[in-house]
């Protein structure tokens, strides 16, 4: 048995846990890839459930995530290997480990508590702490551009764009505009110059929470590169997986869950050519099994527990065989 975590500055609890142990089908020996590892929540429930002998490849662009977590799951020794790279590279990486196939896949999307609690990340719209808030936003603090870049250069066709496809964002098209010109008069740095054109544009009105939730989370998703990355990474982790393997996605906001929902349906049907082409053309063939038809949402316990996992949406799939 290995000891409950500290509970520090990084340690969150993981969304939907048991319901993705369960979709993981875990037995010992397996070989998992954690491709979102975070504080380390999900992996170490997964390495118990391995023991003795399961692996687990844990992959995270946040540096402190992988620090935090290596500190989290010492005590499981060479079982764990840590590496800062993003899951849309887990074929390279997989590859470089000479692994050639992996018994099971799980990515939780999105963002953590540590990197939303922290204001000096830039994730966080409070406004008790907007002023010290800078429009940063990176995951991985190695690249150079922030959301204070985008948001200075970034025309209001691509502003509109991003707020309406990664945020579903009602009145994108008046918040690029007020955008574009409230930054000829002053350049946006913080969350609270964020929030001030958010309010003038009053968009979100009678909405249950707050409008600056959307707006964050669209830049944040344009800082990261998020949605290409999802869709590399599901295509890599599909491949990376043997004939029986699971794949197990938390995504937290519309636009992701109907990238994995597409992505895994694509790959249940195999051929993704128009209705009435005669001869397939595409040369696709089936690769999943989609188990969750509907996803899963966290039930009324984890919720009065831990809030955060309201928007947590659980899909699962199974690699087969593909036929000759």
């Amino acid at each position: 048995m290995h000891s409950t975590p500290k509970q520090n500055e990084f340690f969150h609890r993981p969304a939907l846990l048991e319901e993705c142990l369960t979709a993981l089908a875990l037995q010992p020996g397996a070989i998992v890839v954690d491709g979102t590892v975070g504080g380390g929540g999900h992996a170490a429930a997964i390495l118990e459930r391995t023991a003795p002998d399961g692996r687990l490849i844990g992959l995270d662009l946040d540096g402190e995530a992988i620090r935090e977590s290596q500190q989290r799951l010492e005590s499981f020794g060479d079982r764990v290997t840590l590496i800062q790279e993003s899951f849309r590279n887990l074929d390279a990486v997989l590859a470089h480990l000479e692994i050639p196939e992996v018994d099971a896949v799980l990515l939780d999307l999105g963002v953590s508590s540590h990197q939303l609690d922290s204001p000096t990340r830039g994730f966080r719209f409070s406004s008790e702490t907007a002023a010290d808030t800078p429009l940063d936003m990176r995951m991985d603090q190695r690249s150079g551009t922030t959301a204070a870049d985008l948001l200075r250069r970034a025309s209001p066709e691509q502003l509109e764009n991003w707020f309406s496809d990664y945020a579903d964002l009602p009145g994108a098209r008046k918040l690029a505009r007020l955008i574009v010109a409230a930054r000829r008069r002053a350049p946006l740095r913080t969350a609270a110059d964020l929030r001030a054109v958010i309010a003038d544009a009053r968009i979100g009105r009678g909405r249950r929470h707050d409008p600056a939730t959307l707006v964050f989370q669209a830049l944040r998703v344009a800082v990261n590169d998020e949605a290409n990355a999802l869709s590399e990474g599901l295509e890599a982790a599909i491949e990376s997986l043997r004939v029986g393997g699971q794949l197990v996605v938390l995504s937290y906001h519309s636009g992701e869950d109907r990238v994995v929902k597409h992505r895994m349906r694509d790959a249940a049907r195999g051929c993704t050519c128009p209705p009435r082409t005669p001869v397939c053309i595409c040369g696709g063939k089936v690769r999943l099994r989609v188990i969750t038809r509907r996803p899963i949402p966290a039930g009324d316990a984890e919720l009065r527990e831990n809030p955060r996992a309201r928007s947590a949406r659980l899909r699962v799939a199974e690699r087969v065989a593909e036929a000759s």
